[in-house]
């Protein structure tokens, strides 16, 4: 398979407009208040009779100190203290949840993310994966992929091992940019000695991923700066890189009000980092996965894409499109059979839902035939750059260009730009339309319309 990536900046230019990052398909704009517990249950039902492993996602909200640029759902709280109520209520959410999960049901699949799992303490984490291990069948093999997001500032060697001892296999370290002067304009200290310590603890102590966070567009940033950024890391080969697009949302995210916009870099200076940044890691040997991701040619990922077994949630990429999503914890998402869920967003509710007895699911969306349909044609472009019309009609009984003939206007123009080959057999995305596939995947959306000003730019 071809995995190259070619940067066509006259394209990029016409083709800049907002638009989802398809972790899912309906977005999460479409969840509402009309799916709850019930509505649940149903979907849980389902999803046992037809069975399969299951992936976990449990989400610690809590941070130290606030990054200015960050648009998640966080806590931020100096006094460790907090956690334990919520960590409470997490253990009775596992309780609740596993009751109605089938046992048999292996956890392939388990991410810790947040806010800053490490914000825990040892004795806190190993009373979370004892509590989980208690209700849902995690494997003792070290075969899953049991990952888990840290902040440098807040682990060191002895977190690591610690870590290690409690079965995670995969971490990601968020960095985002070592300048001085971009650190401290998005409220981010952190060294060199810090982040790089993480990494080699983490090669020494066996985890069999790593992967390191970046943020390009960030106040202050040019591209010989970033570049530097990335040449240490480099060194350092990672196995995987997250190079994500600032989306400055301020309006959404208030934490990104008190970053100043004037020194914001410009849409042009943007463009020249996200290309000097597809080429050194192309020259590097990384392989382009899609959505900001990079990684070795020998990582899952990569292999998983070769292969025709990459899937898309909402931790991103994954080799795991076998798995119902069973999220845990305040704010998150699920996706059990044929639906998305969220649970409470607010902590005091979340955490009422608990002490009622409730499970915390304020949100949802179960899918039509429409939606599953369009979600299969999506997932395939964003993970595999390509689409083959049969598999489509065969799984779903129609004639692809019979039911999306008026989106056949939309792909003719775009493979008359370069971005993809199309022909009666199907769609072939090019390595110029690549870096534009939320474009593509745009075309199927029938939802989009109406929510496009609520995403954030495509490149």
């Amino acid at each position: 398979m071809d995995q190259s990536i070619k940067f066509d900046l006259d394209l990029i230019h016409r083709y800049d407009k907002s638009g989802p990052r398809y972790t899912s398909y309906p977005t999460a704009l479409e969840l509402h208040e009309g799916f709850g517990e019930a509505e649940y249950r149903q979907q849980i039902a389902k999803s046992n009779a037809l069975g399969g492993p299951l992936s976990l996602y449990f989400h610690i909200p809590f941070c130290d100190t606030v990054c200015f640029y960050c648009a998640c759902n966080k806590i931020i709280t100096k006094n460790r203290a907090h956690a334990v109520p919520y960590l409470d209520s997490l253990v009775q959410e596992i309780a609740m949840q596993g009751a109605l999960f089938d046992k048999s049901r292996v956890v392939n699949q388990l991410h810790w993310g947040g806010g800053t799992p490490t914000f825990l303490n040892y004795a806190q984490m190993r009373q979370l994966m004892e509590a989980t291990r208690t209700h849902f069948n995690l494997r003792d093999d070290d075969k899953g992929e049991y990952s888990i997001e840290v902040d440098p500032r807040e682990t060191n060697d002895q977190t690591i091992a610690q870590l290690r001892e409690l079965g995670f296999n995969r971490i990601s370290l968020g960095l985002q940019d070592f300048d001085p002067a971009v650190q401290k304009a998005v409220n981010r200290i952190q060294s060199k000695e810090q982040t790089f310590a993480v990494l080699d603890a983490a090669r020494q102590e066996g985890f069999r991923s790593t992967n390191i966070d970046l943020i390009y567009g960030l106040p202050l940033q040019t591209e010989q700066s970033f570049a530097a950024t990335l040449d240490q890391v480099l060194a350092y080969e990672p196995d995987r890189f997250s190079i994500f697009n600032y989306a400055h949302m301020p309006s959404r995210f208030k934490t990104q009000r008190q970053i100043v916009e004037t020194e914001l870099p410009s849409p042009a200076l943007k463009l020249d980092i996200l290309q000097m940044v597809g080429k050194k890691l192309t020259d590097a040997g990384y392989v382009y996965i899609g959505m900001d991701h990079f990684a070795k040619p020998d990582d899952e990922l990569a292999v998983a894409q070769r292969e025709g077994k990459l899937y898309r949630n909402f931790q991103g990429y994954s080799t795991h499109s076998d798995c119902d999503l069973v999220g845990l914890g305040v704010t998150s998402i699920g996706r059990v059979a044929d639906a998305y869920l969220q649970n409470n967003k607010e902590l005091d509710e979340y955490q009422s839902s608990i002490a009622e007895g409730k499970l915390p699911v304020f949100r949802g969306v179960a899918l039509d035939e429409d939606d599953k349909l369009r979600r299969a044609v999506i997932t395939q472009l964003i993970c595999h750059f390509d689409l083959d019309f049969s598999k489509i009609e065969q799984e779903f009984n129609i004639s692809f260009h019979d039911y999306f003939g008026p989106e056949f206007a939309s792909l003719n123009a775009m493979q008359n730009d370069g971005l993809l080959t199309l022909s009666d057999q199907g769609i072939q995305v090019l390595p110029a339309g690549r870096l534009l596939i939320r474009n593509i995947c745009m075309v199927f959306d029938r939802y989009l319309a109406q929510k496009q000003q609520q995403f954030s730019r495509v490149i």
